[in-house]
């Protein structure tokens, strides 16, 4: 059942409790409460400030991380470099961009050669 957040229309003449938010766990087909339990003077529902989010990963970010992390697994540094390197740049994430690079590194590529990928990243970031 979701929690809903009510306080007093005027929060001046509210009692303790509904001078400040407060919280009631109702069905989604009850109707709005219009007075407080307490001292029965008139509230509103207010929106409340979220304060998780919900991350969703497509089905090919996680069979992608997966294959990237069984390459780096097994030592097999240039294939998650340049898997990882191909998906950073479909979809745009900077920090896939630099695990690409770690693990070019790690796949004995020179570090100067891939000078240009990390500024044309740093230079991205000013933006």
């Amino acid at each position: 059942m979701p929690i809903y957040e009510y306080e007093a229309v005027d929060l001046k003449k509210g009692c303790k409790r509904c001078k400040r938010p407060f919280e009631v766990i109702q069905g989604l087909n009850d109707r709005p409460l219009d007075k407080c339990p307490s001292c029965r003077g008139p509230i509103r529902k207010i929106i409340s400030w979220c304060r998780a989010a919900v991350v969703e990963t497509s089905e090919e970010a996680v069979r992608v991380e997966k294959q990237i992390s069984e390459y780096e697994r097994e030592g097999m540094w240039s294939h998650a470099a340049e898997l990882a390197d191909k998906h950073s740049e479909k979809i745009s994430d900077k920090e896939l961009k630099i695990r690409a690079l770690e693990d070019y590194e790690k796949a004995g590529y020179d570090a100067r050669s891939l000078e240009s990928h990390v500024s044309s990243l740093n230079s991205g970031e000013d933006q």
